[in-house]
């Protein structure tokens, strides 16, 4: 009601409605001006001194929809353009990437112990004879998990179950995930009769990937890969999709990374898992928009989607015993944090990392060359929505910018959600009127 019988509620409606109705925005105070130096003569200006609350409400950007539905929404949507440039062109990429090799993979992680699966309503895991581990419990399940069984992704034994391997494996993903590239450039060379300089020198890799929690909670990579040639151009003939999915496989499977060795754990032998899909774009099975779309589907998640730890980051031991979280993933945690108190892997930040399970990187990261940025999607969106002033030539804006805080009331966080849920509304209806 305070905000309703505001002189500026109309200013203040429309601030939110063009952060998309943002759940949690930024607020800014200060100021631009736009001036001629040549004459002195002022051009343009803007104070927030005369905005609701003398703030500025920007959107927060943040990917995860259970933070903010509507941020999280134009983040896949830059996603989904950033990919399907890669794929076929546009947004400053040439439309020939379309015509050079093209691969969609999947790289998982390796087995760290048995866990209940779902298998098409056949039973989890059965055996012919009922044994049992060395800690009592039974190592089969003739129960048929569905997808929202509670059960599914657990461990039969969590005594037997590979935690501190679990947390190497995802601090090590990105070195992992290095090893592999690196590989799959010398099974090139190998498989098409080059040296592996000459390889380098006239070829290169470009990919995008996302990374998603599986429901055992490790982290699997859905990767889209491009050849090119050195210079952008297309790759030497001889190099078609079918050669570099069949280096893929090979590649990922002579990957083999050790760990420091620490009294406690010893070495360990870090691989990627057994289980890997790779798919050819060149087929009418799977089409680019499709690709483009399944990868941007994913970055949109958060834990809570997951299931796989928490958005924010733990302080202490009492932080992981409070979380919401399924004993598994508890246990993870809880790895995560005993690790990082070993100076030996004191490099890998695992206590900084622990609400992630230890991995560290980015939910989606791409080589400088595959497409472009999101910056630049961000920046192209800005530009289209700026009035169309014509300035004279040279001239100079001076912004003056601080942050003031960030969210909202109770009550506007009401409104701010409504406003959301209105043009989410008339996307969907503009959608079905278009087709």
């Amino acid at each position: 009601m305070r905000l309703a019988n505001d002189p500026r509620f109309g200013r203040w409606l429309a601030q939110v409605t063009a952060t998309g109705g943002c759940a949690h925005p930024v607020q800014l105070t200060g100021s631009t001006l736009t001036y001629d130096p040549a004459t002195g003569e002022i051009l343009r200006g803007y104070d927030t001194a005369d905005e609701p609350g003398e703030r500025l409400l920007v959107r927060c950007r943040n990917r995860r929809a259970t933070v903010c539905p509507a941020c999280s929404r134009l983040h896949a949507g830059d996603t989904y353009h950033l990919v399907r440039a890669g794929l076929l062109g546009g947004k400053n990429v040439p439309a020939e990437v379309g015509e050079r090799p093209r691969l969609f993979a999947t790289l998982t992680a390796p087995s760290f112990g048995a866990v209940h699966r779902t298998a098409n309503g056949e039973p989890c895991r059965p055996r012919r004879a009922s044994r049992r581990c060395p800690h009592g419990r039974p190592v089969d399940c003739r129960a048929a998990h569905t997808p929202d069984d509670p059960l599914t992704g657990q461990p039969l034994c969590p005594d037997c179950y590979d935690y501190p391997g679990h947390i190497l494996w995802h601090a090590n993903a990105g070195r992992l995930w290095k090893a592999f590239t690196d590989n799959l450039y010398h099974h090139l060379a190998a498989d098409t009769g080059h040296t592996r300089t000459a390889l380098r020198r006239s070829v290169r890799l470009s990919y995008a990937k996302v990374a998603e929690y599986q429901r055992r909670a490790a982290v699997h990579v859905h990767a889209v890969l491009r050849l090119d040639g050195r210079d952008g151009t297309q790759p030497p003939e001889g190099i078609d999709a079918d050669t570099v999915a069949a280096c893929v496989r090979t590649a990922a499977a002579a990957v083999r990374l050790d760990t420091p060795h620490t009294a406690a754990l010893g070495q360990r032998a870090l691989r990627w898992g057994r289980q890997l899909d790779v798919r050819p774009l060149s087929t009418a099975t799977v089409t680019d928009d499709a690709v483009a779309a399944y990868v941007a589907k994913y970055v949109s998640k958060g834990a809570a989607d997951t299931g796989a730890g928490l958005d924010r980051r733990v302080t202490g031991p009492d932080d992981i015993a409070a979380a919401r979280v399924t004993p598994h993933v508890r246990a993870l945690m809880a790895t995560c944090w005993r690790l990082g108190a070993l100076p030996e892997l004191a490099p890998l930040r695992l206590r900084a990392w622990a609400h992630t399970l230890g991995y560290r990187g980015h939910i989606l990261t791409k080589s400088r060359a595959y497409s472009t940025t999101y910056a630049a999607l961000r920046d192209a969106r800005a530009q289209h929505r700026r009035p169309q002033e014509e300035d004279a030539p040279h001239t100079v804006t001076e912004a003056n910018w601080r942050y003031a805080g960030s969210g909202h009331t109770p009550g506007a966080a009401l409104l701010a959600a409504g406003i959301a849920e209105d043009l989410a509304r008339n996307r969907e209806c503009a959608r079905e009127a278009g087709e």
